[in-house]
C-alpha cells in the first residue's frame, strides 16, 4: 500500500478556509512520509481551474519539474509559512530564487507560464501553499520531471535539496 498524497476531497458547493483544515493538514505534512499533503479544493478533475491546498514542512523534496501544455499556467500563492520557489533555465542552473512568505502582499505569490522549470521548497515549519492551474486534470501529461534532478525518493534527493535549501540560507 502506498503512503497517502491527498486528504479526502472537499464535497459539497462551499469551501471556506478554517483553523481546523489548516491543523489537520499540517498534521498530515507532519506525518506523511514525504513530509507534504494536498488537499484537493475543486470538487472534479475534470474542472477547468484545479485548485489545491499544499501543506508542507521543511525537509519535504519536490523534484523539479514544468507543466508543458500551453494551457497549464500555474499560480502559486503562500497562505502560511514560507517556500524558497525557484526558476530553472533549461540545463538545470538556477534562472530565478523568490522567497515566498505568508502576510506579505509584495512576496508571498507567484504566477508561471506553461513550460517553465520550478520547484517548491518549504522553508518554515507547516507551510500553506495555495496552488491553482487551469483544467481539467490529466495525470499523464500534467507535468514532465526535469531530467537533470534526482527523482524523488532516489540516491542523491536528499543531498540536492540541501542544495536548493541552500540558495535561501538553510
Amino acid at each position: 500500500m502506498t503512503a497517502p498524497t491527498h486528504l479526502p476531497p472537499i464535497a459539497g458547493p462551499v469551501f471556506a478556509l478554517d483553523a481546523a483544515t489548516l491543523q489537520a493538514g499540517a498534521r498530515a505534512a507532519r506525518e506523511a512520509a514525504r513530509g507534504r499533503i494536498m488537499l484537493r479544493v475543486h470538487r472534479s478533475e475534470t474542472e477547468g481551474v484545479q485548485r489545491l491546498l499544499n501543506f508542507m514542512q521543511p525537509g519535504s523534496y519536490a523534484q523539479p519539474h514544468c507543466h508543458p501544455a500551453p494551457e497549464n499556467c500555474e499560480l502559486v500563492a503562500v497562505l502560511q509559512g514560507a517556500v524558497g520557489f525557484l526558476v530553472f533555465e533549461e540545463t538545470g542552473a538556477i534562472r530565478a530564487a523568490h522567497r515566498l512568505v505568508a502576510g506579505e502582499p509584495g512576496g508571498c505569490l507567484v504566477d508561471l507560464e506553461p513550460g517553465v522549470w520550478h520547484t517548491l521548497v518549504p522553508l518554515a515549519v507547516d507551510t500553506v501553499v495555495l496552488e491553482i492551474k487551469r483544467g481539467p486534470y490529466h495525470a499523464a501529461t500534467d507535468k514532465t520531471f526535469a531530467p537533470w534532478s534526482p527523482a524523488e525518493g532516489s540516491t542523491g534527493a536528499a543531498e540536492y535539496l540541501r542544495q536548493l535549501e541552500a540558495v535561501f540560507g538553510g
